[in-house]
């Protein structure tokens, strides 16, 4: 029998919450502890915020990582937190600039860039969050990451207000915060992020989302991890012998002919090596994912479900 609480959810993250804020509003309603989240968002920041339920937490880091935002810098302020919430540091004119000129500084921050997380930020510091010892005070510098932008688009440059409005491809690790300061800082006059709205992540895409306020959506909308893994091979297990040894943790020989391959040939970016494999049973059940040696054939468990999920 399948398992209701084990699959995935796409919430409308609201401005005021935090993302385990979402989590703990999560586990009231469907009665379960075991929920996460994909990808922490920043209580002013909206949009899409995947979750996670049940065993369904194990699979998180096989789901695509790239993400989508829509955002909003406000040229001529520095912040210590890099966006309009934080502290006003300096606060200065911005340059008289067309949508040419823009475009051509937005042109550094296309493709693999240097980036400098923010201090206010939940990078860990020898065990403790940024944020913690930036709300100190304390002096302290973050080293710095390559991270990809691939898509950066202008949609609108509002000359009266200093507010470039961009939409935003980049890879997971990317903040936004910190591409508004360097941008900011890039034009000579300081940026901050004024508003921001994840539009996709791990594979689910704004449209998809439902609100936290909507108890009966949010209780019938979780989603068959099958159905949200699709860019991975599956193998469907027949016989009880192989399930038995699937359970047990044992390599199973599975002959090619049997995987079957993804639909999309998009190049997905992933943390997972490509070798992954869904493995489920009758009825569209997972029961777990494997390493599929293509010279052995041999399937090597590496989660293990029950067939509940």
């Amino acid at each position: 029998m399948e398992n209701k609480n084990f699959g995935f959810l796409a919430i409308n993250k609201p401005t005021g919450l935090t993302s385990h804020d979402c989590v703990n509003k999560l586990r009231k309603i469907l009665g379960i502890k075991r929920i996460g989240h994909g990808g922490t968002l920043d209580p002013a920041v909206t949009g899409v915020l995947p979750i996670a339920i049940g065993n369904a937490t194990r699979l998180l880091s096989f789901l695509p990582l790239s993400k989508k935002y829509e955002g909003i810098i406000q040229l001529g302020l520095r912040t210590n937190t890099n966006d309009l919430e934080g502290e006003i540091l300096t606060k200065q004119n911005w340059p008289n600039l067309s949508k040419e000129h823009i475009e051509k500084y937005l042109q550094d921050f296309r493709g693999e860039i240097e980036q400098s997380p923010p201090l206010f930020s939940s990078v860990h510091i020898k065990g403790e969050r940024a944020h913690t010892k930036a709300r100190r005070g304390e002096i302290f510098e973050l080293k710095s990451k390559q991270i990809i932008i691939h898509k950066i688009k202008l949609l609108d440059w509002n000359k009266e207000l200093g507010k470039i409005s961009l939409s935003i491809h980049c890879s997971s690790g990317t903040y936004i915060r910190a591409l508004a300061r360097d941008i900011g800082e890039r034009i000579g006059c300081g940026g901050a992020l004024d508003k921001l709205c994840r539009t996709e992540a791990l594979g689910f895409n704004l449209k998809e989302t439902i609100s936290l306020d909507d108890l009966t959506s949010v209780r019938t909308s979780i989603i068959n991890p099958i159905k949200v893994l699709t860019h991975l091979p599956n193998i469907q297990l027949k016989t009880e012998h192989e399930i038995s040894c699937w359970s047990k943790g044992q390599a199973l020989y599975v002959p090619e002919s049997r995987v079957n391959q993804p639909s999309s040939s998009t190049k997905i970016e992933l943390n997972n090596i490509n070798r992954s494999i869904l493995v489920t049973i009758e009825n569209d059940l997972l029961i777990g994912i494997a390493n599929y040696d293509e010279k052995s054939f041999l399937i090597h468990p590496k989660i293990v479900f029950n067939a509940a999920g």
